[in-house]
């Protein structure tokens, strides 16, 4: 799992991080823990927690008792993470549609712009709207 996540684009650091939590018990693990089980520094796990944070992989939760964060794999990240990765792709959509506008459709560059944007817009769209009707699957 952790190959073919590196082979998708992931660092490795943050593909051990996201397995190990994808393989606990409970999907919960504290920064220590990580750093325990993995046997790496408190900085590694923290900048593959932030990415898969960022990503929609993992969320965080506050223990009030230990005033500490949990890491939190739930039934709900893949679609999280489908979710924000469609609006990053969206808004580089609508940035070639805005690019073709301003170079102009009569421009090859403004032509391929155009195809590229509308191509990315369409397909983006329909997997937010399959991600959509099926997320009852995760639960």
């Amino acid at each position: 799992m952790i190959e073919l996540a590196v082979r998708s684009g992931m660092p490795r650091m943050t593909a051990r991080v996201h397995v190990d939590l994808l393989l606990s018990e409970n999907g919960r693990r504290t920064a220590a823990e990580l750093t325990r089980r993995l046997k790496v520094s408190p900085a590694s796990v923290s900048v593959a927690v932030n990415f898969l944070v960022d990503q929609g992989f993992v969320r965080r939760e506050r223990d009030p008792q230990r005033r500490r964060d949990i890491y939190v794999v739930d039934d709900d990240a893949w679609y999280r993470s489908v979710v924000i990765s469609a609006r990053q792709t969206l808004e580089s959509a609508r940035a070639a549609l805005a690019g073709a506008d301003t170079v102009g459709l009569d421009d090859p560059a403004g032509q391929r712009m155009a195809r590229a944007g509308a191509f990315l817009e369409r397909v983006t769209l329909d997997m937010l709207e399959s991600a959509n009707r099926w997320r009852n699957l995760l639960t």
